[in-house]
């Protein structure tokens, strides 16, 4: 039993953090502590770029060495050493696309052998994000003696929907376009019985078959229905596809006719029901859907 608790206490943790649009401003303080007290980060080029704005990351004239055993279990992709301001090392990892199998397998590696990993996830981990695939490999590879522990960050259906007013504060949902691991049949029906029901649907990953989804919504939903359009919520002029964060207001009917505001993986795209009202007042239009048949005596 004693062996067992000491090599509990040399394990290491491996944390999934969400740091929302990725600006350190919009980042929760719990992901920031983990993010900067970790022995090893494991992040993609933009989020590392993201996260050395406010010292969350040293900055990349900070590198003391390469990794130990010249790079990572990713193959290529080359970890760094850096020194942190109080004189601590920590080892930074590029994430990339199709290498996440590897890199999951370095963070279990580096967990066994006592450091904490922050393993970087966009928006919130379990919204499409990166925590999934770390238990799905944690079970392929019987790591059941990993700590795995999810940091939550903001997702853009939150980040989108609070610049535009309150148009989720009624029931809503999120239905991710992408047909990689699902298929349009599905996609639709999930789509045909969201608006049936009444949510207020966030659209994700709207490279894809956007203005096919908005027409499969178009025949459940009237065409004056409010819907918001908005690119990288959160991150300001740091934009990645429309080169800075933007929204647009319009109705389900004209939805399709903006593609000049649907820039690729960073656009999200709300549709409200018919209770999601434009509101407006001296500072521009807002969406709101009210939570249903309240009025101010009702506080």
């Amino acid at each position: 039993m004693g062996g067992r608790e000491t090599a509990a206490d040399a394990m290491g943790t491996l944390f999934v953090v969400g740091i929302g649009p990725g600006l350190p401003h919009a980042m929760t303080q719990r992901a920031k502590d983990v993010i900067t007290t970790a022995d090893c980060v494991i992040a993609s080029n933009l989020y590392q770029e993201f996260l050395r704005r406010d010292g969350t990351l040293p900055p990349e004239n900070a590198e003391v060495e390469a990794a130990p055993d010249g790079g990572t279990a990713a193959g290529e992709e080359s970890g760094t050493v850096l020194e942190r301001p109080g004189g601590s090392r920590q080892t930074l990892i590029r994430s990339t696309m199709g290498k996440q199998v590897e890199l999951a397998r370095e963070a279990f590696q580096r967990v066994r052998a006592g450091e904490d990993v922050a393993h970087v996830s966009g928006g919130d981990p379990n919204v499409y994000g990166k925590s999934d695939l770390l238990y799905t490999m944690a079970e392929a590879d019987e790591a059941y003696d990993v700590p795995i522990e999810v940091v939550p960050g903001v997702t853009a259906a939150l980040g989108g929907a609070a610049n535009l007013g309150a148009p989720l504060s009624n029931d809503f949902c999120t239905v991710s376009l992408s047909d990689k691991w699902r298929g349009w049949d599905e996609i639709e029906e999930k789509l045909r019985a969201a608006a049936i029901s009444g949510f207020v649907i966030v659209l994700y990953n709207c490279w894809r078959d956007y203005q096919r989804a908005i027409d499969v919504v178009r025949e459940e939903r009237a065409d004056d229905v409010p819907v918001g359009i908005f690119n990288d919520a959160g991150r300001g002029d740091a934009g990645r596809n429309l080169d800075d964060e933007t929204h647009t207001i319009t109705t389900l009917g004209e939805a399709n006719d903006h593609d000049d505001e649907v820039g690729g993986m960073g656009t999200s795209i709300l549709i409200g029901t018919q209770e999601t009202t434009v509101w407006e007042n001296d500072y521009g239009n807002h969406l709101v859907t009210p939570r249903g048949g309240r009025d101010v005596d009702d506080f």
